[in-house]
């Protein structure tokens, strides 16, 4: 066993931040820690990996937890609208959290098409 994970550790850890991201996508703001360690991990590991867009996954990370930080700290002081003192416009504070996540995403998705494209050609 320990054979295995000193071979496999960037495999493992790759899964547990798919993991830590999918789970964390269900419920996006009680999730968004969850999504926070999913996205630095694979920030990490592409990094490791030597991955040509690891500064775009960097980006992504850094945009969701700035993004998630606004989130807590504008529930801290009670919220924007409604009967809150805060405008409305607060919640533009908010808006780097789903673009991180949306191009952390896109990342995985042309990351796993690019992976099947290469497996077909290896097979021709």
């Amino acid at each position: 066993m320990n054979k295995f994970i000193k071979e496999n550790w960037k495999s493992i850890l790759q899964v547990v931040a798919l993991a830590l991201f999918i789970i964390g996508t269900i419920d996006p703001l009680e999730g968004s820690v969850l999504i926070i360690a999913g996205s630095i991990l694979l920030a990490i590991l592409s990094f490791i990996n030597k991955n040509p867009a690891y500064k775009i996954y960097l980006t992504a990370s850094t945009l969701i937890t700035i993004g998630v930080v606004f989130i807590f700290y504008i529930a801290s002081i009670g919220g924007f609208g409604g009967s809150s003192t805060l405008s409305l416009w607060y919640g533009l504070l908010i808006l780097p959290y789903p673009i991180g996540w949306l191009i952390l995403v896109f990342l995985l998705i042309w990351n796993y098409i690019k992976k099947i494209k290469l497996k077909i050609r290896n097979r021709n």
